[in-house]
């Protein structure tokens, strides 16, 4: 059995890449709409850093979880630019926008059908995986 090359440091980097634009996508871009969708309530900056002190078992389980994603990302990389020929950029893009199809956007719409979110919810959540798939690919791809 051949050993998949792995480049560890664009798998951490990945996962950095996705705490990056995590901060971006649901802070600066879109955190007050996603946060009013969600029913979370900052009237205070009271309640805006008891909050953040809650959420940081979620950032360390989200760092984690993007180093796993980043780690499969990296081996569909390998097996899909040894099946297609593609390589570089094209190759991240392609790796990141199928994944995303093939599995992000299919399991993350039931929260428009089961849980009655707003479509316009879904489409930020769905859009930040897209995006964050996309730079993790082409990341791993050009440092494969």
């Amino acid at each position: 059995m051949q050993e998949v090359p792995i480049n560890y440091l664009a798998v951490f980097v990945s996962a950095v890449a996705a705490m990056v634009v995590g901060f971006l996508w649901y802070g600066h871009l879109f955190g007050k709409m996603w946060a009013d969708m969600m029913g979370y309530k900052f009237d205070t900056p009271e309640a805006k850093r008891e909050m953040q002190k809650k959420a940081m078992p979620g950032y360390i389980g989200s760092f984690i979880g993007a180093l796993v994603m980043a780690y499969v990302l990296a081996h569909a990389l390998v097996f899909a630019s040894t099946y297609t020929g593609t390589y570089g950029i094209a190759a991240g893009l392609m790796v990141g926008f199928w994944n995303w199809v093939g599995f992000v956007a299919p399991v993350t719409v039931g929260i428009v059908f089961w849980e009655k979110k707003p479509w316009k919810l879904w489409f930020i959540n769905a859009s930040y995986w897209l995006v964050l798939l996309l730079v993790m690919g082409v990341i791993l791809a050009v440092w494969q």
